[in-house]
């Protein structure tokens, strides 16, 4: 019998949804989510112009925190574990979570009592459930507004982030942090003008008493038994630095163990978010297959060793990140004799050691997960290339090179744990052939996704939306938002490019030698012994394909693909 996990995403993006999904399947567990109206976050839907001038933008839809409290409750004696994230339950998702407030609430712990109510029903399940794992992903708010919401545009975007990356004022107490979001190190920051800044600091107040609050009455307290925080679109400097080490004092502090401000069993903070829904499925499936054995993980790089790498987007190096990650998984870091090995290719000229190091492992039936760093937020070219001429790659556990490095991790490794466990465990067929399915797709769609899409037919909607602009002013940014900024004719055109495009690519991958019929995928792992299946067939639904939050940037795509 499959089991079921309890899952409220993130938001309802497919990174955080459907991904999520199907990687449950590919480990033999059935993710049980909210319904989808409860769950549904999309941008601004609303909009004022004056002839070919867009005046302003309105009407995001956030999810329904009471209805996720229901759902919890109503399905907690049903599942066997539950992985909860903290914003989709308090806020309505990611961008709830960074609505403009008009003040940010009481003195902590009293702060809001409607949230803590929310944050609360996590309490409820514990006490109810003691012996069912509660994991919870949480994060700490980004520097930037969210573009398009509520009415905030692509400048007060830049001005935000502009702003909350110069440095702030050290300090240490937390009533000092919330009142210290504007100190500079000598004096405080001047006016802005694209957004409200005190709302935004007030924001920021709200979501901090809301990081505190978890930590101590929850995972203190033992009603979670493992967290995860995000740090969304990070810096080295910024307004978030001060929240950061703070959080890390109290992990420190009060959960006892770990070091550095970090407890591989009890809550990890790190530069990541989408990928965390992922992560976690991992970690779960981990506990329920093999009661949390850590396996040991290794990573070797092909280019710049991870250590020397910082993304823009993130306050910790690539190597800083990985170990955190592994974490995160259930895993462990080892120097020697990996059960799991991670490739992380961080530059082009170095993918013929790499590719020899993908084709010795399969050969010596050593599991490896794949991670692209080369170009940021896609796969680039010639790395794609190389692994999909190879008939290694689609043995791979995991692959990923979808946008921000610490997402990229979330992806692969996330895929890859949650795999490496179910192989290891299950021993029924017929369950075995519906997991390799579900692992076949999502592996097929890292591709088609991370390289067909992000870096080939994006170009060509990206260019038609702004090309085709209805308004003067969003002429080079209409792609993201294009029910608003582009015609309904045009809307309906770029989705039949869309459509039609990636009908293309699916067969183009298809017969690339990864997943060209009669290539062979893990079945199943038995000691040092591997056992297979071939890849047969895939398939595209011509309607699936589509902008799902109206924007160029993300789009739902399920693949399905059949091995025997």
């Amino acid at each position: 019998m499959m089991k079921k996990v309890l899952y409220v995403p993130l938001d309802d993006r497919p990174v955080n949804l459907d991904d999520v999904i199907v990687q449950g399947r590919s480990a033999g567990i059935q993710i049980i989510t909210p319904k989808l109206d409860d769950i549904r976050n999309r941008p601004d839907s609303e909009k004022t112009s004056s002839g070919t001038t867009l005046d302003s933008t309105s009407s995001p839809t956030y999810g329904h925190p009471a209805n996720i409290r229901h759902f919890i409750l109503n399905h907690a004696a049903s599942v066997d574990g539950f992985i909860i994230s903290s914003d989709m339950l308090a806020y309505g998702g990611l961008i709830g979570s960074r609505r403009l407030r008009t003040n940010g609430g009481g003195a902590y712990p009293d702060y809001d009592a409607t949230t803590t109510d929310l944050l609360d029903v996590i309490r409820l399940v514990k006490q109810d459930y003691p012996d069912k794992p509660v994991f919870v992903l949480d994060t700490i708010m980004r520097l930037a507004t969210t573009v398009f919401t509520e009415g905030l545009t692509l400048d007060a975007y830049n001005e935000s982030r502009g702003l909350m990356l110069q440095p702030r004022r050290t300090f240490t107490a937390f009533d000092d942090i919330l009142e210290g979001y504007n100190l500079s190190p000598d004096s405080s920051y001047g006016d802005t003008i694209h957004f409200d800044k005190e709302q935004y600091y007030n924001t920021r107040q709200h979501k901090f008493k809301s990081n505190r609050y978890i930590l101590e009455s929850l995972v203190k307290e033992g009603y979670i038994d493992f967290l995860a925080i995000g740090v969304d679109d990070a810096n080295t400097q910024g307004v978030q630095i001060n929240e950061i080490k703070y959080v890390e004092g109290c992990i420190q502090a009060w959960l006892g163990g770990g070091s550095n401000g970090q407890n591989p069993d009890r809550a990890i903070i790190l530069p990541d978010a989408d990928g965390l829904g992922q992560a976690l499925v991992a970690r779960m499936a981990n506990q329920l297959y093999r009661s949390g054995v850590k396996p040991g993980y290794a990573v070797h790089y092909f280019g710049p060793h991870g250590s020397t790498i910082t993304s823009a987007y993130e306050y910790m190096d690539v190597h800083q990140n990985i170990e955190r990650h592994v974490d995160i998984i259930g895993g462990r870091m080892v120097s020697n004799h990996p059960a799991v090995e991670i490739v992380a290719i961080t530059a082009a000229d170095q993918l013929s050691a790499a590719m020899n190091r993908i084709t010795a492992n399969s050969d010596q039936c050593i599991p490896t997960i794949v991670i692209d760093f080369v170009d940021l937020g896609k796969g680039n070219p010639a790395v794609t290339e190389a692994l999909l001429g190879s008939e290694h790659t689609g043995r791979l556990l995991g692959y990923c090179a979808w946008n921000t490095a610490g997402n990229k991790m979330g992806l692969a490794l996330g895929m890859g744990q949650a795999r490496y466990a179910y192989l290891l465990t299950e021993t029924n067929e017929t369950a075995l052939k519906a997991a390799m399915n579900a692992h076949g797709s999502l592996l097929f769609k890292r591709f088609l996704k991370d390289y067909y899409y992000k870096t080939l037919a994006i170009v060509q909607i990206r260019t038609y939306s702004r090309d085709h602009s209805l308004y003067t002013n969003t002429s080079t940014l209409a792609d993201q938002n294009m029910l608003l900024f582009n015609s309904p004719a045009d809307y309906t055109h770029m989705q039949t490019v869309l459509r039609e495009q990636m009908q293309i690519h699916t067969a183009t991958l298809a017969g690339k030698a990864a997943f060209q019929a009669g290539n062979s995928a893990i079945l199943q792992i038995c000691g040092s012994d591997w056992t297979y299946a071939e890849y047969a067939c895939a398939i595209l639904p011509y309607e699936n394909p589509d902008f799902i939050w109206g924007r160029a940037f993300e789009i739902t795509l399920n693949p399905a693909l059949n091995l025997e």
